[in-house]
């Protein structure tokens, strides 16, 4: 008899972690295949630090093969799903189409930059949710300092030396954090530079990091403050052009620089799928599974999976939710084969740990909260423990940034066109719905 095939489709934090548990729970009983558009899982996390030159690039792209036992590992862009003959549609890196058949299937496609109706955002600003992006603002900071050492016109050099940062989350705020101490060291290598490098951080919202506990919002903005970021609570960018920004207070701030981190929502893939959705991710039980398909599982940001701490609402798109809804749907594939039982998604809140560069983190693990040195050793320490591989590079990374001066050259290899913040997505053909 043929083994059983599960396909996931993904290999963000739900994808690569249900591939991971379901080897070890099948024990060479099933056939685990694993479709993503890159070789790689990406610790997203650490993005920040690879912008600002503290982390490697190769360091947080831990590789699907060899890190993922006895799982067959497929690059490609699933495009079309086959729900009553089964089986997933997917474009190779070089054109070929092709198609997997499976047995269970688990769509864990993840989620991509959130958009918003400003004039100009999709034109001037780019997102910060890949590798791509991080070397991008990298080489793009460092040639901003370099052109406006150079800049006669003291205008220029101002804007060049200007970096907007749209979006006081988790990932704004560490990209703003960071980012300041990474143009302070570029400028203090460049002493005709007589403009300090300016990060303004922008949001809406009432205070930084408003999904997360008051004391890490206040433990964040007093170090902001403190490096000199200029943060603005209350206003955002009204309109972008192709020399600065226009603030929702009628300010017009020049600049060359703005980066988009104002959340995220669900791939594309998920509303071509036919599929029940509640705000734009696929409907599922408790169980991980889709309704009317037993078969079908999703998990992570693709999917509405309910909160049973909080009855009536979902879980948050946070890597937390997809790691552990990963390693749940890995468990109740088993169990669907006699092997253990299903379970429920249920979760407990472990804390959140927020990297602010340098000496300088606020965490609160297990709702105890923290600001400095403990905070940042906290930080590091759960990095290391979430990271599937290269625990070891991202330490001696994180030393020699603590010993030695941080290199500052751009390589141009992420040219400004090959990350837009929006992309076009192909329709998704979706048979038997």
């Amino acid at each position: 008899m043929t083994k059983p095939r599960v396909v996931i489709v993904g290999a963000g934090f739900a994808g690569y972690h249900a591939a991971k548990t379901l080897s070890r729970l099948a024990r060479d009983r099933a056939e685990i295949v694993v479709l993503n558009s890159t070789d790689y899982f990406l610790y997203l996390p650490l993005l920040p630090e690879v912008a600002a030159g503290v982390v490697e690039p190769t360091r947080i792209a831990v590789p699907l093969s060899g890190t993922l036992d006895g799982v067959r590992v497929v690059i490609g862009e699933a495009d079309e799903v086959d729900l009553q003959n089964r089986w997933v549609g997917f474009t190779q890196p070089e054109g070929d189409r092709n198609r997997l058949a499976y047995d269970r299937l688990v769509l864990a496609v993840g989620s991509v930059n959130k958009l918003l109706p400003i004039p100009g955002v999709t034109e001037y600003a780019h997102g910060f949710r890949g590798l791509p992006e991080a070397l991008y603002l990298h080489d793009h900071v460092v040639r901003q300092i370099e052109l406006a050492e150079q800049a006669e016109d003291p205008a220029e050099q101002q804007a060049r030396s200007t970096f907007v940062v749209v979006g006081a989350g988790y990932t704004g705020t560490e990209v703003a954090a960071h980012g300041q101490l990474f143009t302070d060291a570029l400028h203090a290598q460049r002493p005709r530079l007589t403009t300090r490098p300016r990060w303004m951080l922008l949001d809406v919202a009432p205070r930084v990091l408003p999904e997360l506990d008051k004391r890490m919002s206040q433990t964040a903005h007093r170090v902001l403050g403190r490096r000199g970021v200029d943060v603005r609570m209350g206003t955002s960018v009204a309109e972008a052009t192709a020399d600065g920004v226009r603030l929702t207070d009628g300010e017009y701030v020049p600049t060359c620089t703005l980066v988009w981190c104002v959340g995220v929502r669900p791939d594309p893939f998920v509303a071509e799928l036919g599929l029940r959705t509640e705000r734009g991710r696929l409907v599922v039980d408790e169980y991980l599974n889709v309704p009317g398909f037993p078969e079908v599982f999703a998990c992570g940001d693709a999917a509405a999976v309910p909160d049973v701490t909080r009855p009536g609402q979902i879980c948050a798109m946070t890597a937390q939710h997809a790691q552990r809804q990963g390693k749940l749907a890995a468990h109740n594939i088993a169990a669907s084969y006699g092997h253990g039982r299903r379970r429920p998604y249920k979760h407990h809140d472990l804390g959140w740990v927020v990297d602010l560069g340098g000496k300088d983190a606020a965490a609160n693990p297990l709702q105890v909260n923290l600001a400095g040195l403990p905070a940042k050793a906290v930080t590091r320490g759960y990095h290391l423990l979430a990271m599937p591989a290269n625990r070891t590079r991202i330490s001696a990374d994180w030393v020699l940034d603590a010993t030695l001066p941080r290199p500052g050259v751009q390589l141009g290899l992420v040219p400004a066109n090959a990350v837009p913040l929006e992309s076009t997505t192909p329709e998704v053909p979706v048979r038997g719905r």
